[in-house]
């Protein structure tokens, strides 16, 4: 529907589109922000992933964390496509905790989220765009859960990294799909790209954090520490939930030892 503003001009009324619900771009730039004293800037709001103004970020943290494309084929406009996407990632989800990544098809997508194949393929091209689009929402989702459970204490910078392992396992418990599927780096291996991965947006979060909220200082070092660190817990949480659903232990405790030794390492601005 179009509102004439003036003689020749028009304007569509759009609902607005969350960032993993976008289309026709090569690739998508996740920004994750949380402010400290600073307003988030207009594209960036809470507001544009409908969030209320109660639930915006209380401090900054910036990281231009660049994933593929979701390639979603048409852009829902109204609440009924939008439920409709809920709906197949949702069924994506159960079927990938089923049967693997591997074992997805469109078709198995269709019959479990009762719809048909040609709905599918309305909003995703391939398999591929739409596992993407599911690791997107699985990065929104830890987004959002790092900000409720990171500690108020200001020099607990250990607590903050530790933070970010108990978000990963508690939607590695409670997710479907999210032992097998993670942030996409599982897709991300399986292609050549000279493009950094989802893990150096994830590093570059972490290190803005530690930085900002934490006082640890800004170095070099901190940067390229925080990055080993979150290969090496990516590779130990992906061991510790192979053969545990719950996660094993021995993994989760041996991986906070190092996150301690790593950050007590750098000094406090």
């Amino acid at each position: 529907m179009l509102i004439k503003l003036r003689k020749g001009e028009g304007v569509s009324r759009r609902m607005p589109v969350p960032l993993w619900q976008s289309r026709n771009r090569t690739r998508t730039t996740i920004l994750a922000q949380i402010v400290v004293g600073v307003p988030l800037p207009p594209s960036s709001s809470p507001d544009s992933y409908g969030l209320r103004d109660d639930r915006k970020m209380d401090m900054t943290l910036k990281a231009d964390m660049t994933i593929t494309s979701l390639s979603v084929r048409a852009e829902p406009v109204q609440q009924r496509s939008a439920e409709r996407i809920t709906s197949l990632l949702d069924a994506a989800a159960e079927l990938i905790d089923a049967n693997g990544i591997d074992g997805l098809t469109t078709s198995d997508v269709a019959t479990r989220s009762g719809s048909s194949v040609g709905v599918v393929y309305r909003y995703f091209p391939n398999i591929q765009s739409l596992l993407k689009a599911l690791a997107a929402r699985n990065l929104d989702k830890f987004n959002t859960r790092l900000r409720e459970l990171l500690p108020e204490d200001a020099t607990d910078s250990v607590g903050a990294m530790n933070a970010g392992i108990d978000t990963y396992l508690e939607l590695g418990r409670t997710e479907p799909g999210f032992r097998a599927l993670r942030f996409g780096d599982v897709i991300e291996d399986r292609f050549i790209s000279d493009e950094p991965g989802v893990s150096v947006g994830i590093s570059a979060m972490f290190t803005e954090l530690l930085v900002t909220r934490y006082g640890v200082n800004s170095t070099p070092e901190l940067a390229f520490d925080i990055e080993v660190l979150v290969e090496i817990g990516d590779a130990l949480l992906h061991r510790a939930f192979r053969n545990d659903r719950q996660g094993d232990e021995r993994f989760i405790s041996r991986l906070r030892e190092i996150v301690r030794d790593f950050i007590v390492s750098h000094d406090v601005a």
